[in-house]
């Protein structure tokens, strides 16, 4: 279902805070969803080109995440992201969710993200640029949308 990460991803750790454990004593699934949210914004700033940045924003379609093995308060979370394919306006991207000290893996999510123009709020296309360092060939299934 989740293709292996190429060679080129962006990573970024996280602490697990009290603020982001529920009540059975483990970090909230909500909380993972931000991580992929913040994770995939943090490549973005990174690794776009500042006119791409001023040119668009960008909006989740859909995320899909297994959970595998819990995370809890006091361990340092390493989120791993990289892209996959994209249509015209749907561009696909992965995460793995691993806790530092062990490398176990925590989640793994799909994501389909979709450009918007500031200025509109509307879906748009992509510079042939942001298209080549945002996405790889498809192989296989494609995004929704």
């Amino acid at each position: 279902m989740f293709p292996d990460p190429p060679p080129e991803r962006f990573e970024h750790v996280f602490p697990v805070e009290a603020a982001d454990i529920d009540e059975l004593g483990h970090v909230n699934n909500t909380v993972y969803v931000r991580w992929v949210q913040d994770v995939a914004v943090a490549h973005w700033r990174a690794a776009a080109p500042p006119e791409a940045q001023e040119a668009l924003v960008w909006v989740v379609a859909r995320h899909e995440i297994d959970y595998k093995h819990p995370a809890l308060l006091g361990d340092q979370i390493l989120a791993r992201t990289w892209v996959g394919p994209a249509t015209r306006l749907a561009f696909e991207r992965n995460t793995e969710i691993l806790r530092v000290r062990d490398q176990r893996m925590l989640a793994r999510a799909r994501t389909v993200w979709v450009p918007l123009a500031p200025s509109t709020g509307r879906p748009c296309e992509v510079s042939p640029e942001v298209r080549e360092r945002f996405s790889v060939p498809a192989a296989g299934r494609a995004p929704t949308r």
